[in-house]
This record gives C-alpha cells, sequence and structure tokens, in this order.
C-alpha cells in the first residue's frame, strides 16, 4: 500500500493507493497552519499504513535531495508555511521512505503515466489557476534537478490594450502576474469564472498562456503538452490557446508534435485527481528506490 499527499494553498488531500494510480482511501482537509495540518496528515497515515510517501507541494519549496533543506518550504506567501520543514517533519513522525516534489512536477507524472500523456515521452504539464506552475516529465521521470522549473514567472509581451497591474509582486509583466486567476480578478473585475465567454479580457488571458506555452514548448520540445487548473474550466479558452500558439509558431514545425497542436496541446485526462494519483506513481518510484 502507496500514500500520496497533495498540499495545494487552500487544500490538502491525502491518499492511499497503489502504483497503477488507484485511489482506495482518501481525505481533505482545508489549508490552515503546519501545526494543525500535520496532526490531520499524520494521523492518517497512523490509521492507514503505507510503505512509501509521495508529495506533491505548492512552492516555491526545496527539492533538491542532496540539500540539508531538503523538503522545506521557502518563500511562499503563505506566511505561516514560510521555511517550514514539511518532509523532516513528516519523516521523523511516520518513519517511511518519503519524498517531496512540486505539486505541477507530481501533476505531470500523474497525467504522463495514467492521463493524457500515457503513450508520449516527454509531457509538458501547466496549471493556470490561483497561480501558474508548469511541471516536465521525461520517460515517467522528473527531471533531475535541484530546482523546480518556475514557469509562472517566465516574462510576457503586453496586450497594447492592457495596461493594468500585474498581481505579481515581484514582476510587472509576467505569467501568473497576468494570468491566474486572481490577476483576471484584479484586473478585469469578476472572478474568472464568472466572466462571460465573451468578455474581451478572455481573448487577452489567451494570448498570454499561449505566449507561455510557446515559451516552454520551445525550451523543453514536449510531446504532449496538458493544461488545467481552475481557469481552464472556462471551455471556449483552451482552442483560443491552441490558436495563439500556432499564430505563434508561424508553421516552424521543427519536430512532428508541433504539426498538429489541435491533438498535441490538451487538458488533462485525471481532472483533479492528477497531482494524487501522480503522488502514488511517485511513492512506488521512492519504494523502488528509483
Amino acid at each position: 500500500m502507496l500514500g500520496s499527499i497533495e498540499v495545494g494553498g487552500t487544500k490538502i488531500n491525502c491518499a492511499v493507493g497503489d502504483e497503477q494510480g488507484n485511489i482506495f482511501k482518501q481525505v481533505q482537509f482545508q489549508t490552515t497552519s503546519p501545526n494543525e495540518n500535520m496532526k490531520q496528515i499524520i494521523a492518517f497515515f497512523l490509521s492507514n499504513k503505507v510503505e512509501a510517501i509521495g508529495i506533491a507541494c505548492f512552492g516555491p519549496v526545496n527539492i533538491d535531495r542532496l540539500s540539508s533543506q531538503y523538503g522545506t518550504i521557502l518563500d511562499t506567501p503563505k506566511l505561516a508555511w514560510r521555511f517550514f520543514p514539511f518532509l523532516q517533519t513528516l519523516k521523523e513522525k511516520l518513519n517511511i521512505p518519503i519524498e517531496l516534489q512540486s505539486d505541477v512536477n507530481v501533476a505531470a507524472l500523474g497525467e504522463a503515466s495514467y492521463g493524457a500523456g500515457k503513450n508520449d515521452r516527454t509531457v509538458l504539464y501547466f496549471t493556470i489557476g490561483t497561480g501558474i506552475g508548469g511541471g516536465i516529465v521525461i520517460n515517467k521521470q522528473f527531471l533531475n534537478t535541484p530546482q523546480h522549473p518556475e514557469m509562472g514567472h517566465i516574462t510576457i509581451i503586453r496586450d497594447p490594450s492592457d495596461a493594468k497591474d500585474s498581481d505579481c509582486p515581484f514582476h510587472t509583466d509576467c505569467f501568473e502576474g497576468l494570468a491566474s486567476g486572481p490577476a483576471i480578478e484584479k484586473r478585469f473585475g469578476p472572478n474568472a469564472k464568472n466572466l462571460p465567454a465573451d468578455h474581451p479580457a478572455w481573448e487577452i488571458i489567451a494570448n498570454y498562456i499561449g505566449q507561455g506555452v510557446y515559451q516552454m514548448m520551445l525550451a523543453y520540445a514536449p510531446d504532449r503538452i496538458i493544461i488545467g487548473g481552475g481557469v481552464m474550466n472556462q471551455t471556449h479558452l483552451l482552442s483560443n490557446i491552441k490558436q495563439n500558439v500556432i499564430k505563434k509558431l508561424n508553421n516552424y514545425t521543427y519536430y512532428p508534435a508541433l504539426t498538429n497542436l489541435e491533438k498535441t496541446i490538451t487538458a488533462p485526462a485525471l481532472g483533479d485527481n492528477a497531482g494524487l494519483i501522480g503522488g502514488l506513481i511517485f511513492a512506488g518510484q521512492i519504494k523502488k528506490g528509483l
């Protein structure tokens, strides 16, 4: 039996299952404080014994296995969690193999293993929601790097009609600051889910997301590009993003996946369970010593 933990900015999901991604039992808590949430997580896994746990954690977070700070949440806007040693605290209490990765990397692993990218070698996963993040998985493995990508902070070229302030405290023109859910709400009025489909903001947002996808597509040359997150619940948005990427490529189809972006760029197949399923697969790799 394997365990999975998905630590998000608003909620924490814990699950027990197998390395084929089957979830047998799960529970959800609101993200409050390390003191309260760690008690809930530990109690769940003391009652549901597992052999290893894979963690998908919001960032920025230290994923360097050689670092003394491995598994520590870094300079997050969630002040209660800033510099909290998440992984170390859990290991001390449960005394089983446990590893940690960024939430989007783990979701990418889930989709690459049993979701929209299961038949592909290189899978790029974006989440467009409260924040914007990106993960990359190659041959069902994370990139062997000491830091996780921060794709949400790449530079975006503004639409000439868009002069409103970025929602990012660090950058004036970054992907997350211009196209995340809070950025849409701050800059265009209602919550993204309440903006009508014909609102002019969506053309601007599709352009921004298209830019982000285009840049990371050229950086990693993925076989599959998966775009999820709450903002993508606007069903008209995916098609507009594809058209923006196609326009930016301008027939520069230097490898096969670029010749049919209508098929290459997709929605997640695992929905909200991508992170939990990815955590189970991650736990299976941990158990095998991978």
